[in-house]
């Protein structure tokens, strides 16, 4: 099992990203990874992301970086459990430039809706403090909820009602 991946770790997962990617692309910060930078947690099992589009030689270099740095990662993003919130790329926020390869966190609302839909306590702790922050307006993540609502019917793991019933319940805390 590995340790841990800290702040510090992440950087150095994204700077040897950037030094083996072999072209340009984009890279998403999801999950525990987006929570570490701001300073929600200390500490993510994992670093999740999604490559988009995807710089040529990402996989082999993420295959290496795994037992160079000893970092598991997960290619997952809100997508993967909700649809696609309309806007998504111009909301998700810019880390910075490794090498040819754009790294942002993946748009926040949806990182928020697919948290409250897992409904973990960690998860839900950190839509709090997107919340407080002001990263997440109650009433735009309302908004997004209503928009991609007809087309959770491909989702079949998702409840709809349950998911507007907890999108509630986290806004009314």
């Amino acid at each position: 099992m590995r340790p841990p991946v800290d702040e510090h770790r992440l950087r150095a997962f994204l700077t040897r990203l950037g030094e083996l990617s072999r072209g340009p692309g984009g890279v998403y910060l999801t999950g525990g990874a987006t929570a570490l930078a701001f300073k929600w947690r200390d500490a993510t099992v994992d670093i999740d992301l999604r490559l988009d589009p995807e710089p040529e030689g990402a996989f082999e270099a993420i295959a290496r970086l795994k037992d160079e740095l000893g970092v598991n990662v997960e290619l997952a993003s809100p997508a993967d459990f909700l649809p696609e919130l309309p806007g998504w790329r111009e909301r998700s926020l810019f880390v910075g430039r490794f090498g040819e390869i754009d790294v942002f966190h993946y748009d926040p609302y949806a990182q928020a809706l697919s948290k409250i839909e897992r409904a973990h306590e960690r998860d839900l702790a950190d839509v709090r403090s997107m919340l407080a922050e002001g990263l997440v307006e109650p009433e735009r993540l309302r908004e997004l909820f209503a928009a991609i609502r007809p087309r959770l019917v491909r989702y079949p793991a998702v409840e709809p009602e349950v998911l507007a019933d907890r999108l509630e319940e986290v806004l009314g805390e």
